[in-house]
């Protein structure tokens, strides 16, 4: 079954065929997903990164977390289930301001 990681601190130059090329020294990668800014199309900085297996994705992690790529220290984990969040903006509400 394949695993998902989180890599963060990456440049913001970083392609998906970069990390792709660097994460198949640890084995199988099934997929390469840069998060991108909506408004922008620019890199957030982070990815998440499948790999074929759990042990793939164990080597992944002691291999290149806190190694330096592309001249920034990767930080590479097991990416956690996404949290729900509430619906809505919040956001500031009307204040008298006597």
């Amino acid at each position: 079954m394949a695993s998902k990681l989180f890599v963060g601190n990456l440049s913001f130059q970083t392609t998906e065929n970069d990390l792709q090329d660097y994460f198949a020294q640890a084995g199988a990668v099934v997929a390469v997903n840069i998060m991108q800014d909506r408004a922008t199309g620019r890199s957030r900085g982070f990815a998440f990164i499948e790999m074929g297996n759990q042990e793939d994705a164990n080597k992944a992690i002691t291999m290149f977390n806190k190694k330096e790529f592309q001249g920034r220290p990767l930080t590479v984990n097991e990416a956690r289930p996404r949290e729900d969040r509430p619906a809505g903006g919040g956001g500031g509400g009307y204040r008298d301001r006597r």
